[in-house]
């Protein structure tokens, strides 16, 4: 161990761009450094904004990765292990996980605290793939993942036979992330009328989010809603310039407010009536727990983990969300009762103080990160 009380964890992801999981990396980074943790951070590809976000910025290195596997940075990243002297390597999702073994020599020159932040993916539930997760979790001191969903899907597919994936939930900071003490004047901030109704979107522009859906859903509610407006926020991702375009071509493209990446998301969070997470595989969101702190309630895919935060009709709506007349049906029906999204909001800041904390969140990582480094 580096010292007596400081254990140094050396995070390995892919890059620290805007997203949920390397927000929630930021978070506990800033919670835990110098408080008995050095944190550090490789990433395989490129640096990312967030970077600038970790609370010793200095301490994030790029291993320049290319496309394909890269030998060069499985090499990169065992000297930046050394050279750190890490106690601990945190690895997030499968990609990550298998430089880290293979840096570590499957884990046996230093051990693997593992993330994974999401059900499996679709590309990934391939032989090989699922073979690969199979093998690395068992190098891993440990693995842990946000939500009893994601452990369950972990289970079905054989990942986890001895039962040992530990759930660690994900936290908001509720101090920053609080309701609006005026609605109307928090849209009239973003330039969008006060007395106007916001449904918002908050997260990468990717496939999974499924932002077309909600486009679709927007347009067959728009010609019934004239105050109606859309709020997308989030930048980046495989599908960025096909939703952008999406957007501009919209029929209802002059109701639809693209915010692109914003790091004062409360602002945006407060101007919202509704945020719409209609993602089809989810972890435990954060955009889903920063709108709960604001008070803002959400409608969420009942078949993700959002389902294990979200209570319907009292702090927030589930429902199979499987097209966007669905999707529009339940916007609509919510739409048409202010007071229930009115209770609802208030019901979900309620959940987000009692159960998601940021200290709540820092200590499951304090307890993984101290066992792993027990010899």
């Amino acid at each position: 161990m580096s010292t007596a009380s400081t254990v140094r964890v050396l995070h390995v992801l892919d890059s620290l761009a805007p997203g949920g999981l390397e927000n929630g990396v930021v978070n506990v980074a800033q919670r835990l450094n110098g408080q008995g943790f050095d944190i550090h951070s490789a990433c395989l590809r490129f640096r990312g904004d967030f970077a600038e976000r970790m609370p010793e910025p200095n301490k994030v290195v790029v291993m320049g990765k290319v496309a394909g596997f890269s030998l060069k940075a499985v090499l990169a990243l065992r000297r930046h292990i050394r050279q750190t002297q890490a106690d601990v390597i945190h690895s997030h999702n499968l990609g990550t996980l298998i430089y880290a073994a293979l840096a570590t020599l499957g884990g046996r020159t230093h051990p693997i605290v593992h993330g994974e932040h999401g059900q499996v993916q679709k590309q990934d539930l391939t032989p090989k793939r699922l073979a690969q997760r199979r093998w690395l979790f068992k190098v891993c001191k440990s693995v842990h993942v946000v939500s009893s969903s994601v452990r369950d899907n972990l289970q079905e597919l054989g990942l986890d036979p001895k039962k040992k994936i530990v759930v660690t939930p994900n936290g908001v900071d509720s101090q920053r992330f609080s309701p609006a003490p005026d609605l109307a004047a928090a849209k009239q901030d973003l330039g969008l009328p006060g007395d106007s109704i916001v449904i918002g979107i908050v997260g990468r522009l990717v496939a999974l989010k499924r932002h077309e859906m909600l486009f679709a859903a927007f347009e067959k509610l728009a010609p019934q809603w004239p105050n109606l407006r859309l709020l997308v926020v989030g930048d980046g991702g495989a599908d960025r310039d096909r939703l952008i375009a999406a957007m501009q071509s919209h029929p209802y493209a002059t109701c639809i407010l693209w915010a692109g990446h914003q790091n004062d998301l409360p602002k945006y969070y407060r101007a919202m009536d509704l945020l719409a997470a209609p993602s089809e595989i989810e972890g435990l969101s954060n955009a889903v727990l920063e709108a709960m702190a604001c008070a803002v309630p959400v409608l969420a895919h009942s078949a993700c983990g959002n389902a294990e935060v979200i209570e319907d009709g009292l702090t927030g709506f589930l429902s199979d969300i499987n097209n966007a007349d669905t999707l529009a049906t339940c916007i609509e029906i919510t739409l048409r009762n202010p007071d229930l999204l009115t209770r609802c909001g208030a019901g979900a800041r309620e959940t987000v103080l009692s159960r998601y904390s940021m200290e709540a969140m820092a200590d499951c990582y304090r307890r993984l990160y101290r066992e792993a480094a027990q010899p």
